[in-house]
C-alpha cells in the first residue's frame, strides 16, 4: 500500500512506527478502536501491516448503522410502504439488510425512500410536500445527534407539523462500559474524535476509574492514529492509564456545549439494543414527551413484522472484536458490498466493508 511503500523508512510515520515496536518488545497487546473513521482509515492506509506483531488492533462497535438493530430497521421498512409517507435517510442505511428486506428493495417495489445528505435537507423535504408525512431515519452517535434535535426545534418553530423522527440514536461511552466488562481482553482504547468533538474526553474517565483502562481521542489521518497508538503504548507499558487528547486540534475536554445543550432539550437517555450485542443501559437517546408529535414511533401505528437475524452473519461477534471478518464464513462470497447480509458490509464505516475493500486478498 502507498502508505506502506513511502513512509516504512523515514518521516514522522516511519519514526512512529519504531517508536511503537521499541516500546511494545515482546508484549502482546491488545488495542480497539470504536469509530468508523479510524477502521476505514486504519485499513486504508494499511496500518496494521506496520505495527509490531504482538500489537493487535481490533475493531469495535464504532459503526453506528451496523449497530441498529434489525427492529428499527424493519419499522423504516414498514414506514417507507404507508400511503402518503416520505421516509428521508442517509444513503448509507439503504442497503442494511432488515429481516426480510432493505429500504433499497423497498424503494424498488414503489416505497418513496429519498436519500438526503442532512436533516436540514429532510425538514425541507417536509415544507416542499405538505400533504405527505416525511420521517427522517435518525441513526448515529452523539456525532449526528445535535443536527437532528435541531431539526426537530426548527420544524416546531417554522410549525411544520408533517415532519417526524424515527430516533435510533446510539451513546459512546456506554457502549465502552459494555465492552469492558466482556470477556474480550482489551488493553486500550482509540478513541473516536468525531464523537467526542461534541461530549469531549471526560465522559470516557469511567474507563480508568473502574476498569484501569486507558484511551487516546485519536483524529482520522495516518499520522494521527500513529500517533495515538503511540501514546496509548505509552500508557499501558508504564502503567498509568489516563485519558489522553490527541486531537487538540478539534477535541476539548468539555465538548461542545450548545450541542450538549440541543441534545439534553430534544432527547432523554434510554436502554438501547444494540444489533449483535444486545440491550446496553442507557445507551440510547428517545425524544423526550415535549416533542411527541414529533415522534414517529408514536406517531404511527403500524405493523412490524417480528425481527430475525440473518443466519451466518457474525455481525455482532466482529463488532465485539471476537472475530476478524475473514473469520466468518459468509465474508466475500455470500457475503459482499454488493448484495450484504450483514450491516458491517454495508456502511462505508463497517469492518468488513474496510477489510473486503482492502485486506480480503490477504486472506485469499
Amino acid at each position: 500500500m502507498k502508505f506502506v511503500d513511502e513512509f516504512r523508512e523515514g518521516g514522522p510515520a516511519g519514526s512512529l512506527v519504531r517508536s511503537i515496536a521499541e516500546l511494545c518488545g515482546e508484549r502482546s497487546l491488545t488495542v480497539m478502536e470504536v469509530c468508523g473513521t479510524h477502521t476505514m482509515s486504519i485499513a486504508r492506509n494499511g496500518i496494521k501491516q506496520l505495527l509490531p506483531e504482538g500489537l493487535s488492533l481490533i475493531s469495535g462497535p464504532g459503526c453506528p448503522v451496523c449497530v441498529t438493530p434489525n427492529g428499527v430497521i424493519d419499522r423504516a421498512i414498514a414506514l417507507a410502504g404507508e400511503k402518503g409517507v416520505i421516509v428521508a435517510s442517509f444513503g448509507d442505511m439503504l442497503k442494511v439488510p432488515g429481516s426480510s428486506t432493505s429500504l433499497d428493495k423497498k424503494r424498488a417495489g414503489g416505497g418513496d425512500v429519498r436519500v438526503v445528505a442532512s436533516t436540514l435537507e429532510a425538514l425541507q423535504l417536509a415544507e416542499a410536500n405538505p400533504a405527505a408525512e416525511v420521517i427522517f431515519i435518525g441513526v448515529g452517535f452523539e456525532t449526528t445527534a445535535p443536527t437532528v434535535a435541531a431539526s426537530l426545534m426548527t420544524a416546531r418553530k417554522r410549525d411544520v407539523r408533517n415532519y417526524s423522527v424515527l430516533a435510533a440514536h446510539k451513546l459512546v461511552p456506554p457502549a465502552l462500559r459494555a465492552l469492558s466488562s466482556n470477556d474480550v481482553k482489551i488493553n486500550g482504547y482509540l478513541l473516536p474524535g468525531h464523537v467526542s468533538a461534541v461530549i469531549g474526553t471526560r465522559p470516557y474517565e469511567f474507563l480508568v476509574r473502574k476498569y484501569g483502562i486507558g484511551g487516546v481521542v485519536s483524529g482520522f489521518e495516518a499520522l494521527d492514529i500513529l500517533q495515538s497508538v503511540k501514546m496509548l503504548v505509552q500508557q499501558i507499558i508504564s502503567g498509568e492509564t489516563k485519558v489522553e487528547n490527541q486531537y487538540t486540534r478539534v477535541v476539548k475536554a468539555e465538548g461542545n456545549p450548545a450541542a450538549i445543550s440541543l441534545m439534553d432539550e430534544v432527547f432523554e437517555v434510554c436502554d438501547s439494543e444494540w444489533r449483535g450485542i444486545g440491550a446496553i443501559p442507557s445507551s440510547g437517546f428517545r425524544i423526550r414527551e415535549a416533542f411527541a408529535t414529533m415522534d414517529a414511533a408514536k406517531k404511527f401505528d403500524i405493523y412490524v413484522e417480528p425481527a430475525q437475524e440473518a443466519k451466518g452473519c457474525r455481525c455482532g461477534d466482529i463488532l465485539q472484536g471476537r472475530l476478524q471478518p475473514s473469520e466468518c464464513r459468509l465474508f466475500a462470497s455470500t457475503c459482499t458490498p454488493e448484495n450484504p447480509v450483514g450491516p458491517c458490509m454495508v456502511s462505508s464505516e463497517g469492518t468488513c466493508a474496510a477489510y473486503y475493500k482492502y485486506n480480503r486478498n490477504e486472506h485469499a
